[in-house]
């Protein structure tokens, strides 16, 4: 009986190292792997928070599966930490997604049609990027066809669509989702390994941040 007792405490006490351990290893982040510093840091918005930026196309699968995840996360931010959905142009195909995104934000809808959109276009295989296709699909909604399609081409979103475009190139983006940290700390879903991988290292990066400016 005794020997019993033994035997179970060693093999609970290499269960807990090994724990320790695999706890350890996803904390212990490093540079060039799990994250990069961008060679030239970007000011942020807002000095007095730490300002996360995600960068996304609704086209990418990759972007899809983060965004339950990053949801969920977004629902206990930080006070410390602002966020903002940035949607990146590093193609021409690109720049229809990202007047979609502008224009549900311009008309107050983005809490209603983001995650429709990407259920649209990655669940219900919907070709988004044909306009009358769009439009037929945002009357289904709900929503207003012509006020929709007058914001759609209107002077704002445009010029929201060309600082996309010179954010994309500033923060040095190859790929998306991109999750950038105050302008200096970039993380990727192909540096993260899963969706719940790229949070884990966000949160530690945020933290890293929070500690440079004490």
């Amino acid at each position: 009986m005794n020997r019993y007792k033994s035997l179970t405490a060693f093999f609970l006490l290499l269960l807990s190292v090994g724990l320790i351990h695999s706890s350890n290893a996803r904390a212990d982040i490093v540079e060039g792997k799990d994250y990069t510093i961008l060679t030239n840091p970007q000011p942020t918005q807002d000095s007095n928070t730490i300002e996360v930026l995600e960068f996304f196309w609704y086209g990418c699968p990759h972007c899809n599966s983060l965004h339950p995840h990053l949801k969920t996360w977004l629902i206990h931010l930080p006070s410390d930490v602002s966020f903002r959905y940035v949607p990146a142009i590093l193609r021409a195909n690109w720049v229809s997604a990202a007047k979609i995104f502008y224009t549900i934000e311009a008309i107050g809808i983005t809490d209603t049609l983001h995650d429709k959109v990407y259920d649209a276009i990655h669940r219900n295989k919907i070709d988004l990027n044909n306009e009358s296709v769009l439009l037929d699909w945002i009357e289904k909604q709900g929503i207003d066809r012509k006020r929709f399609e007058d914001t759609y081409h209107s002077f704002a979103v445009q010029n929201q669509v060309a600082r996309s475009t010179q954010m994309t190139r500033q923060y040095q983006l190859t790929g998306v989702p991109a999750l950038v940290i105050n302008g200096k700390y970039l993380t990727s879903g192909r540096m993260g390994g899963t969706p719940q991988d790229t949070i884990t290292t966000l949160e530690l990066l945020i933290e890293k941040a929070r500690e440079e400016r004490k």
